[in-house]
């Protein structure tokens, strides 16, 4: 009889502590708040470096990639994400003097990593 009243109790115990709750929490607001603009801005370092978009369905570009558009040095693009390019072995690519995996992603398409530095 007493394991009875002991859960009886309890269960009395959490129904109102969550009908307390439940009252305490404020009322969600009606519209949510904008997200942050990107201003990562990065500055082309390569003498001419494409813009290339995926093929397909891929996330992300290649080396053989078809070029959208290219990029002169001194160039600043705005990127604040980034793709990873996964392989076997080795880079993804060999660009502007150096080997790398990362591609940042700007309008129109992705560019190498090895490419940009941060304006």
């Amino acid at each position: 009889m007493k394991r009875f009243v002991k859960t009886l109790v309890l269960a009395a115990a959490v129904t109102a502590l969550v009908g307390e709750s439940a009252v305490a929490l404020p009322a969600a607001p009606a519209t949510a708040p904008a997200a942050a603009a990107c201003t990562k801005k990065w500055q082309v370092t390569g003498k001419k470096v494409a813009v290339r978009m995926p093929r397909g369905n891929a996330p992300v570009a290649s080396p053989d990639s078809p070029v959208v558009r290219y990029l002169h040095r001194g160039d600043v693009v705005t990127s604040c994400v980034e793709a990873i390019a996964r392989t076997q072995s080795g880079p993804a690519y060999r660009k502007c003097g150096r080997e790398g995996h990362v591609w940042r992603i700007v309008r129109g398409g992705q560019v190498p990593a090895t490419c940009l530095k941060r304006a």
